[in-house]
């Protein structure tokens, strides 16, 4: 039988600590966004707006439209503020497009189990995460002018 050291012990408790210094909340997020390096911020806004869109998924499940519906807003909000931030930088364009892509299609199936009166909030929001799509797609694929 091998005895154990102590890297036995501290490996299970780093990966502890590392996964609990990886949730941040909400609000740690958002001030943090706000001290970060330009060319820091996409990922950081959508790592927000992902956060909004669980919480979103969670609150319409509850039946708390109203709250779910202040999240659907700070996901585009979110969203927008990582297109723009990508734009300036010149980095991130291709992840920033292709998360919210992703949150897209979540918004979609989340529309799919809505009652129809609270569906219309939903696909505003699909569609104008769409035009941000479509606003990064262009920006990636235009040629250059010389």
């Amino acid at each position: 039988m091998r005895p154990l050291t102590i890297s036995a012990f501290l490996i299970p408790i780093a990966l502890i600590v590392c996964a609990a210094a990886k949730e941040e909340s909400l609000a740690e997020l958002k001030s943090r966004v706000e001290r970060a390096r330009p060319e820091d911020r996409p990922p950081l806004y959508m790592q927000i707006a992902h956060e909004q869109l669980r919480n979103a998924d969670k609150l319409y499940t509850e039946g708390q439209i109203e709250q779910a519906r202040a999240a659907l807003d700070d996901i585009v909000t979110y969203s927008e503020k990582a297109r723009a931030s990508a734009s300036q930088t010149k980095k991130h364009l291709k992840n920033v497009e292709i998360a919210v892509r992703k949150i897209s299609e979540k918004l979609r199936d989340i529309k799919r189990t809505l009652a129809f009166e609270d569906q219309p909030p939903v696909d505003q929001a699909v569609k104008r995460l769409e035009d941000i799509r479509t606003a990064l797609l262009q920006e990636m694929f235009a040629k250059e002018k010389k």
